[in-house]
């Protein structure tokens, strides 16, 4: 509580933050080239306005207000200014199509919308008859849109902003007023999930849920050791509608007072990473994979001197990799030793590249990522903690604690955590306070997800020395084979994306005889590897269909089949013809593989490999 016994929210963190510290550096983000600063003062001011610019438009406590954008300043100013006026936030993915964006702001029954620039406006005025509760659409990029469009709903942000500040005159004390009336039990943000089997549930997530994931995540140093303070950086780059990125980007500098550095789009991450070498950094694993890949591009690229340098030392990093594997993240003498010189001669210039090199803490969390690609950057000094948690409890389940990591496991439960395995299917179930308040508008769903406050997450677990636990895989993703041979998949798709050739790839063989999988090439890598031996393509698909590269993913499946059981091998593949795309349906917003979708889109690939047989 703060103020006489006003409820402490992410709004209030920032409003007494700026008030201590007006003048410190609160966010980064890059105008025509040139990295520009928001102090704390300027960063709440930003809110303020945003608060009353709402008021001003007649939100009433409960109402959502839908943000479409790209990381930038004014998400954040928009999110902690529906917040304080006790709106709702619903955050759309920016690659959300017009089809997905009508369900959602229809489902949430959005009365504001907050849309970065032409492309987010066209969809949604694509839609206005879908959108029934929508009655206004505030765009932050005038550009393609001031004196083009002639309709009534929609208002610049500089004038959404003047708005607010003439509110902000009129009634200086409303806005305060409201943030007083904010009680715990108020809902703070829908999270729509994924919707990787049917539609997108919106996971209500209350004041009191977010509270409990800053004090034990943030404050009480649930994932970093020490916790994050004003010294650290951090870079915003992931979909701020998904928890994780909002964890990393708006709860912990609201807490803590971790300085926000924005990218500049998805695609000059790697550029952004190397100008702005964060100290926290959070990835989903398709980041670490690509970074992984990209470097060894680069190896291959290089002269035979500098090839031959930095072969030699990425194979003592696996040494010290293995090593740091087998202590939790422990240097040994050895390997300390071993890594200071090789920090000298390769790792430092080599974490600058790829703008790791004053990283104190990494995770990588949201989807399971295979052993070698932790063990690499363990290797080459990047501290790396596989992390686990889902919107329906706030992202607060379990995480590797620095010296306590066991690769191949998500961690320890969090404290203030309850976490079992239910007895008859493994599957995890979490309580705790940050547990959601259920589903929007969909009481049947909540009903199946949450008894007697236990969550039911849906994914199978293991306990690993009875401290850590692992994910061996969904519920719904179990392959039971014809033989009634229960084959958690994501063990092998994982394998098999640790190479850097392959993108994608999804096993099937649920009731039938043998496993078969679907794989995609990594476009750039495959590309670069054919350009290197002469092959000539021209298109993905030409790539993918040349006998070499099918030779070339061959052996990857080969050397992955080693390592399992034979009924838990990969008899045959066949390529994706395409790279698989969100707006055509084939993957989530947050690039997870739809599998029933592939399953019928690509059904004739499938049978083929069954020899058009039904399932058994």
């Amino acid at each position: 509580m703060t103020r006489s016994g006003t409820t402490t929210t992410v709004v209030t963190r920032v409003r007494d933050r700026a008030e201590r510290t007006p003048d410190k550096i609160a966010l980064r983000a890059k105008d025509l080239g040139i990295w520009q600063e928001v102090s704390w003062s300027g960063y709440w001011s930003n809110v303020e306005l945003v608060g009353h610019a709402l008021l001003a438009l007649g939100l009433q406590p409960g109402d959502r207000v839908a943000i479409h954008s790209e990381n930038r300043r004014e998400w954040l100013y928009a999110d902690l200014g529906t917040v304080a006026a006790r709106g709702i936030t619903v955050g759309l993915y920016p690659t959300n199509p017009a089809s997905e964006v009508a369900y959602l702001l229809s489902h949430s029954g959005a009365r504001i919308l907050i849309a970065e620039d032409q492309e987010q406006v066209d969809k949604a005025l694509l839609v206005l008859e879908d959108t029934p509760d929508l009655e206004w659409i505030v765009h932050v990029e005038p550009r393609g849109i001031r004196g083009r469009y002639d309709n009534p709903k929609l208002l610049a942000w500089e004038d959404f902003l003047a708005l607010g500040a003439a509110h902000r005159d009129e009634f200086p004390g409303e806005l305060a007023q409201r943030m007083a009336e904010t009680g715990p039990d108020d809902v703070m943000t829908l999270i729509y999930t994924s919707g990787t089997t049917g539609p997108p549930k919106g996971a209500m997530l209350t004041v009191a849920n977010v509270e409990f994931a800053v004090q034990v995540l943030v404050e009480g140093g649930g994932f970093t050791s020490p916790p994050p303070s004003p010294a650290d950086v951090t870079l915003s780059y992931l979909p701020l509608c998904h928890v994780a990125e909002r964890i990393f980007t708006t709860w912990f500098s609201a807490a803590s007072g971790v300085q926000v550095h924005f990218a500049e789009s998805i695609e000059t991450v790697q550029a952004n990473l190397r100008e702005v070498q964060p100290t926290i950094l959070f990835g989903v694993p398709r980041i670490w994979e690509k970074v992984l890949a990209g470097v060894k591009i680069g190896v291959s690229s290089a002269s035979w001197l500098k090839r031959s340098v930095t072969r030699f030392w990425l194979a003592r990093a696996e040494s010290i990799g293995e090593t740091l594997v087998r202590t939790g993240g422990k240097h040994t003498a050895g390997s300390r030793t071993l890594y200071a010189v090789g920090w000298l001669f390769c790792f430092r210039a080599l974490k600058a590249r790829i703008g790791m090199r004053h990283v104190r803490y990494a995770a990588s969390g949201a989807a399971p990522i295979a052993p070698d690609v932790l063990k690499f950057f363990m290797g080459i000094g990047v501290p790396m903690h596989e992390v686990y948690g889902m919107t329906e409890n706030t992202a607060v389940a379990t995480g590797n604690r620095p010296g306590r990591v066991k690769v191949g496991t998500v961690g320890e439960p969090q404290p203030g955590t309850e976490l079992r395995l239910d007895e008859d299917t493994g599957e995890i179930l979490t309580r705790h306070g940050g547990t959601f308040a259920g589903y929007w508008r969909d009481p049947e769903s909540t009903r199946r997800v949450l008894t007697d406050g236990w969550l039911h997450t849906g994914d199978v677990g293991e306990w690993v020395d009875g401290t850590h636990v692992k994910i061996t895989d969904r519920m719904k993703d179990i392959i039971i084979t014809a033989g009634g041979k229960n084959i958690a998949p994501s063990e092998l798709e994982n394998a098999l994306k640790t190479s850097p050739y392959i993108k994608e790839a999804v096993v099937i063989g649920d009731q039938r005889a043998y496993l078969v999988a679907l794989i995609g090439i990594e476009y750039e890598t495959v590309g670069h590897w054919a350009q290197q031996r002469k092959i000539p393509y021209t298109t993905y698909r030409d790539l993918s269909e040349k006998a070499e590269v099918q030779e070339l993913v061959q052996n990857v499946v080969t050397e992955v089949n080693g390592r399992f059981a034979q009924v838990e091998q990969i008899k045959k593949f066949r390529m994706f013809p395409k790279e698989l795309d969100h707006s055509d349906g084939e993957l989530t917003a947050t690039q997870k593989v739809k599998r029933s979708a592939l399953g019928k889109m690509f059904g004739d690939l499938v049978d083929s490999m069954y020899g058009g047989a039904p399932r058994g």
